[in-house]
């Protein structure tokens, strides 16, 4: 645990206790702190208690008495209108801020440590993982967490010369304050979460306070394939920022780009993505290159800054390669859960025999047309069933299967019939899976399951 020991003997007001919110209370009580914790939902309010976090209703509270408010990061701060608890805060005069500002003022945060956060509307996760994966092969040492896994103040200190690399949301970023990134990375910019910052220039503007008080020795590392993106870049190179220009599809002079599978620094070609099993797609080469963007801000050299790209691991249920069969690859990408995540793995492999279906989303796969000659065949299961027939027919041979048991087991029989040299089993649903699972990385574990089953069966 990383303690907040920056309230010691004062009294700080949390709402929201989930994973985040527990973490800051336990967090502060140990660093001295008097707490005073709530949620709107008993459960939560009754798991906590039961985790040692003092419980005040914080509608009944005296807010002259706060020095300030940790709000959790789901909880809505200015849009579509603050929370009630929010308005008290601010009509009292107290600050309200996340747990990340928590550890920016922590006594343990050791001097010669460095931070590196990563944002944007996609990608966020595996570039985040990879670049932990990235150093740790380097030989340095980090700790890895935010909006990604572990809460920043549940992580173990880093010594001197350790870096902390934090996935952080849009909702996280404006909670901020005083923690500003050595390395600050922003891959890209399409529109979500609108609602919760009043617009598409809100949430523009959210992702751009990530840099706002960087110093010149600090590094940008920005997306300049789509417009928002490449704005904020300008507008950071006006300001005399370091930026580090990101892109794919094309080489840039000066920056870190990804063009056929091949990693550029400067213009120069560096690295052949291609051979990463693990990286396959034009969006996991955007993700290579803001990795290794980042080790080269934070001073690595170049070596030592792509040496651990073959052997990452890759994050479970995102094009995870489980295992290879008989020279079929076996591809968990469960958490593609609308037609537009599952465009991403359907673009990155050919001879794909394609596991689809579940509770549908609104559009089908009727967008996701200029794949079709890429699938050999789909196994279609689900509620979303029928209607992702009624797309295929005349377009794509398939087969309503129903369960993920009979899919994977067709599917693997139908590629080892395969000509080709390297067919495909994707389970990429383009649907949610509440209607067979509890959630997708309950259906992710299952087919992985089954696919190691395979393996005993064969053996």
């Amino acid at each position: 645990m990383i303690v907040a020991d920056s309230f010691k003997s004062r009294r700080v007001a949390v709402f929201g206790l989930a994973r985040t919110g527990v973490s800051a209370a336990k967090s502060l009580l140990a660093g001295g702190a008097e707490v005073a914790a709530w949620d709107d939902k008993p459960a939560a309010r009754d798991k906590a208690a039961a985790e040692g976090v003092p419980l005040v209703d914080l509608r009944a509270a005296d807010w002259t008495t706060f020095a300030a408010l940790v709000l959790a990061p789901g909880v809505p701060l200015t849009h579509p209108v603050p929370h009630d608890v929010v308005t008290l805060a601010k009509a009292a005069g107290v600050p309200v801020i996340g747990d990340m500002e928590l550890f920016a003022r922590s006594s343990q945060r050791l001097p010669g440590t460095r931070v590196v956060m990563i944002t944007g509307t996609n990608g966020k996760s595996t570039t985040t993982a990879l670049i932990a994966h990235l150093l740790e092969a380097a030989g340095v040492p980090v700790a890895v967490g935010g909006n990604l896994g572990t809460a920043v103040l549940d992580l173990d200190p880093v010594p001197a010369g350790g870096v902390y690399v934090f996935e952080v949301s849009s909702y996280q970023i404006d909670l901020l304050d005083r923690l500003t990134p050595d390395v600050g990375i922003l891959l890209n910019i399409t529109p979500d979460h609108l609602d919760r910052h009043g617009g598409m220039d809100g949430y523009i503007a959210v992702k751009e306070r990530l840099f706002r008080d960087q110093s010149a020795a600090q590094v940008a590392v920005v997306g300049l394939d789509d417009a928002a993106s490449a704005g904020i870049a300008d507008r950071l190179r006006a300001k005399a920022r370091r930026v580090t220009g990101l892109a794919v599809g094309r080489v840039l002079g000066q920056g870190v780009s990804a063009k056929d599978g091949t990693l550029f620094e400067n213009g120069e070609a560096v690295y052949d993505l291609t051979t990463l099993d693990r990286l396959r797609g034009a969006h996991n080469w955007q993700n290579a290159a803001a990795a290794f963007a980042a080790l080269r801000g934070l001073g690595l050299p170049r070596a030592a800054a792509l040496a651990g790209l073959a052997s990452f691991p890759g994050l479970a249920h995102r094009m995870e390669l489980v295992a290879v069969r008989g020279g079929i690859r076996f591809v968990n990408d469960s958490k593609a859960t609308n037609a537009d995540a599952a465009a991403k793995a359907l673009a990155a492999y050919d001879h794909i025999y394609w596991i689809a279906g579940g509770k549908p989303k609104a559009g089908g796969i009727t967008s996701l047309g200029e794949f079709w000659p890429k699938i050999s065949r789909a196994y279609l299961i689900g509620e979303a069933a029928q209607d992702f027939a009624a797309t295929l027919d005349g377009h794509v041979r398939h087969a309503i299967v129903g369960t993920l048991e009979a899919a994977v087991a067709t599917a693997a029989r139908d590629a080892a019939a395969d000509g080709a040299a390297a067919p495909v089993v994707l389970l990429s649903p383009a649907c949610a899976s509440f209607d067979q699972f509890s959630d997708f990385e309950a259906r992710g574990e299952r087919f992985r399951s089954l696919v190691q089953a395979l393996g005993e069966a064969a053996a």
